[in-house]
């Protein structure tokens, strides 16, 4: 008897579930076919180009040109993309790693209590709401070889005697790009591990203080395990958007000087627009677009583990 009252209120259930799965998947069509028409078309259309040998795209040349393996061929025997790949990783890490321990820091300073904190949290978070162009342009004066703040400054301290032409040495480019996106991302990561900090229940250092913990055994056996999936994430994702740079590379150095910071990036655009390449920067486009997705598929088992 128990078996056939339960048997006709299961199927009830399993009824209701499928309609409401179906009404959901209803209210997400439109948003899907938008999201795709606008992603996944662009996405078809670079690869399509990236099989042709076409200057400016129109459809028409390229319904017209021939489909070969001319640009993956170039990609594979080309030394210069093999440069561009290790800038735009070295430029990167070099941004991405300082960029994340200043994050840190950062959120370790304001999750304390001390007068002005409020104030001090949105002033940390103004360099990530301006405009990245804005900001190159701001750092082209900050790092300029005659009257720029930066040589000023280092010379006052007496770290060097004469000033360093930052952006025009390939000693130096690459540095100099570097500096204003530290400066540009590091509030995100600040945002990011100031959220997950507030997870971190306070008792556990009180009772840790009592312990004897000092401040770094609290960080390491408190802290970081549970912030520790947040600056995953945040790496993966910031390394992911720093890896594809370009507002302020091009700005300041436009790949120079002697392609020192020509990352993927700016050596797509300038196959696209300078050289009117646009097969060829097709192909360099679905070669950052493939590193993007190795990184993703390496290191999110990483994350799935961190998180549960």
């Amino acid at each position: 008897m128990t078996e056939q009252l339960t048997t006709p209120t299961r199927r009830r259930r399993v009824s209701l579930a499928r309609r409401q799965s179906r009404l959901y998947w209803a209210m997400l069509a439109p948003a899907l076919v938008l999201g795709g028409s606008l992603i996944l078309y662009p996405m078809y259309l670079a690869f399509d180009v990236s099989f042709s040998d076409v200057g400016m795209v129109t459809l028409d040349a390229l319904g017209d040109a021939e489909r070969t393996l001319d640009n993956y061929i170039k990609l594979w025997q080309d030394p210069r993309v093999r440069e561009s790949l290790l800038l735009a990783l070295v430029y990167t890490l070099g941004a991405t790693i300082p960029a994340f321990v200043l994050g840190l820091a950062t959120a370790l300073l304001l999750n304390k209590r001390f007068p002005g904190r409020r104030i001090l949290r949105t002033l940390v978070l103004l360099p990530w709401a301006v405009p990245t162009v804005l900001a190159a342009v701001a750092f082209l004066w900050i790092l300029d070889a005659s009257y720029g703040v930066l040589n000023y400054v280092l010379k006052s301290l007496g770290i060097i005697n004469e000033n360093i032409a930052w952006l025009a040495s390939t000693d130096t480019s690459m540095i100099a790009v570097i500096i204003p996106t530290v400066w540009k991302i590091y509030p995100f990561f600040t945002l990011i591990i100031l959220a997950a900090l507030q997870a971190v229940p306070g008792d556990l250092y009180e009772a840790a203080s009592v312990d004897g913990a000092g401040g770094l055994r609290q960080f390491w056996s408190i802290t970081w395990p549970v912030i520790r999936p947040a600056c995953w994430l945040s790496l993966i994702l910031q390394g992911l958007w720093t890896f594809r740079e370009f507002d302020i590379i091009y700005p300041m150095t436009g790949g120079g000087p002697a392609d020192s910071t020509n990352t993927l990036a700016i050596k797509v655009y300038n196959e696209a627009f300078n050289q009117f390449n646009m097969g060829f920067a097709s192909a360099l486009g679905i070669l950052t677009m493939v590193v993007g997705a190795i990184a993703i598929i390496v290191f999110y088992p990483k994350l799935r583990q961190q998180a549960f």
